[in-house]
């Protein structure tokens, strides 16, 4: 049996700031430049959840991709039109750079997904610009 990756994106729009409390302002700075600005700057989201699996011969889906985007919805709701740094609990304690954060979307999202088997994300902050996480 063949195995199949289908891919669903997704979008929100959220501010954050680049800042380890850990160090100081001017490292801050330095490290991270205009992310670091401590009036926020935000960016417009796109994320690929892709989930693998064997496609059912009797509706020929690996999963229905209305439900992929269902529960990456239910997930990213808390995150769109928000601050990160502020306004999402389970980010409280976390440097909400790209990386982190697919991450942490991986956690909420991967017990979501029925029928097949989360396989990655890739959360693109711009056009240019973007962080994988296969779960390892």
């Amino acid at each position: 049996m063949p195995t199949v990756r289908v891919t669903r994106r997704v979008h929100f729009s959220a501010a954050h700031r680049l800042h380890n409390p850990a160090l100081s302002d001017e490292e801050n700075r330095s490290l991270y430049g205009l992310c670091n600005s401590p009036n926020w700057h935000g960016h417009n989201y796109e994320l690929d959840v892709t989930v693998e699996g064997q496609p059912d011969p009797r509706t020929g889906y690996v999963v229905d991709l209305g439900k992929v985007r269902q529960a990456a919805e239910s997930v990213i709701a808390d995150l769109d039109h928000r601050n990160l740094n502020l306004d999402v609990e389970w980010l409280r304690d976390v440097i909400p750079s790209t990386e982190n954060l697919v991450v942490e979307l991986w956690r909420r999202i991967a017990p979501l997904i029925e029928g097949g088997r989360l396989a990655r994300l890739v959360l693109w902050e711009t056009p240019r610009n973007s962080a994988e996480y296969t779960g390892e």
